[in-house]
This record gives structure tokens, C-alpha cells and sequence, in this order.
């Protein structure tokens, strides 16, 4: 089985991020950046089915910056086989983004592309239905669970307040969700290896976005604590402003 995985450098949840002067971006210095979490499901699906099978490839793209390689290095020490970038400034815009991607892989061969199911820095969660659209492929998202038998695809994916069976025939798209599996971590020699796979790079003009950042605000400061009692004799006030204040309850 061929798979192509689409992944997001993003930056780590646990760096601490601010916004620019003019209020319509982030400051990117002294962030460290990160594969995107949900894209590393996606890959780990991709390289278990290859190796269950002992055969096929695992292909992984982005589209972003030069700095960019660096996760494209993680991916293929993890276990990758081959790279491309897509060199060009992601826009928030999820169409363009989405644009560019399905005009790269037009060009290539592939079973399965694979996502994941959204990007921790945005959360826009468009970009794998827009590119199996534009593609003219079955779009599964929000994946927990996943067989593939004969060229045929049984997708389980979370719908509110349940599961839904999606099925259809490949090539298809899948958007990856946390519990599809537990992404590997690269090895020693994996790291090693992945300076010697390669990485096709490859200058993208993107298109204009129809999309316009007016501003970025950080979220409201979380309240103090407060204490409303102590003991027993502090639940009727709690429930109470559960209820009225709260309104939890």
C-alpha cells in the first residue's frame, strides 16, 4: 500500500506563544515547533500497515517554511520513506492551503492520504475534507478506528454522542483522531537513517486568500479561586452557586 501523510509543523502546546504588535499574528521567536500531534496518528497508521504488509511506502508532505524540514526529519526517522516540501508561508486560509496540497498530489500515486484530524494552532479542522474533495475522493475524519481489507475501507469515526461506520473503496482520505493508535517514537538508528532518506523541496506559489486576520486576542485572564467554606457546612453554598452562578447544575 502506498500512503502519502500530509502533517502541520505547529508550535509545542506547552510554549508559551504572544502576538505581535499590529495584533494579527504571532511572534514566532524562541517558539519551538512541533509536528502536530493529531498528524502523528495519521503516520503512525501509515507505517504499521506498511509493515504489516512488508511491503509499500510511506510518503510525508507539508507545506510551510524552510524550517519546515525539521519536522519532515522527525517523520522520517520515525520511519518514512520519503519527503517533499511544499516551501511557502502557510496562510490561515484552508482552502488555499488545501489548494496546494491537492495540486502536488494530484501528480503522485497513492492508496491512502492520510491527516490529521485537525491542527492544534488554528483548529480550523477543513483541510483534509477540502483536499478529498478537490481530489474526487471518500473523505472519512475524526478516525478512532480503521480496517482495510481487499481495497475496501471500514472507517469508525466520533459523531456527537456516538460512533459512525463509515465505508467506501480506496484510494481515499482519512483524518486521524487520538485512540486510532499509540504514535511510536524514533529510535537511535531511525534518526540516523532519515539523514540519508530524501526530501524533495520545491518552491509553491499560493493563491490569494479571500481570508483576512483583523486581530488576535489572547484568552481572559482565568478568575481567583475563592474559597467558599470549609468542611460539610460549605456544600449548600457551593451547590447553591453551582447553580445560580455557575450554572452547571
Amino acid at each position: 500500500m502506498k500512503s502519502i501523510v500530509c502533517m502541520k509543523r505547529v508550535p509545542d502546546s506547552e510554549t508559551r506563544v504572544t502576538i505581535t504588535p499590529d495584533g494579527r499574528s504571532l511572534d514566532s521567536s524562541g517558539v519551538k515547533y512541533v509536528m502536530n500531534p493529531y498528524d502523528e496518528f495519521a503516520l503512525e497508521e501509515a507505517l504499521a500497515r506498511k509493515e504489516a504488509a512488508g511491503e509499500g511506502s510511506v510518503t510525508v508532505v507539508t507545506l510551510g517554511p524552510e524550517a519546515a524540514k525539521e519536522t519532515l526529519r522527525s517523520a522520517l526517522a520515525m520511519g518514512a520513506d520519503e519527503a517533499l516540501l511544499l516551501r511557502a508561508d502557510p496562510p490561515a486560509d484552508g482552502l488555499v492551503v488545501a489548494r496546494a496540497l491537492a495540486d502536488a498530489l494530484r501528480e503522485r500515486a497513492f492508496d491512502l492520504l492520510l491527516f490529521g484530524k485537525q491542527a492544534i494552532d488554528d483548529d480550523n479542522m477543513q483541510v483534509p475534507a477540502m483536499v478529498a474533495e478537490l481530489l474526487e475522493l471518500p473523505c472519512a475524519t475524526v478516525v478512532t478506528g480503521l480496517e482495510i481489507e481487499n481495497g475496501h475501507v471500514t472507517a469508525r469515526r466520533e459523531v456527537e454522542g456516538g460512533h459512525e461506520v463509515v465505508e467506501f473503496d480506496l484510494p481515499g482520505v482519512i483524518g486521524a483522531q487520538k485512540g486510532l493508535n499509540k504514535p511510536r517514537h524514533p529510535s537511535v538508528r531511525g534518526i540516523m537513517m532519515a539523514k540519508k532518506k530524501p526530501l524533495e523541496e520545491r518552491d509553491v506559489e499560493l493563491e490569494v486568500s479571500g481570508l483576512e486576520v483583523l486581530a488576535l486576542t489572547p484568552p481572559p485572564p482565568r478568575p481567583e479561586p475563592e474559597i467558599v467554606g470549609e468542611g460539610a457546612g460549605a456544600v449548600p453554598e457551593l451547590v447553591r452557586r453551582l447553580r445560580e452562578e455557575a450554572r452547571v447544575l
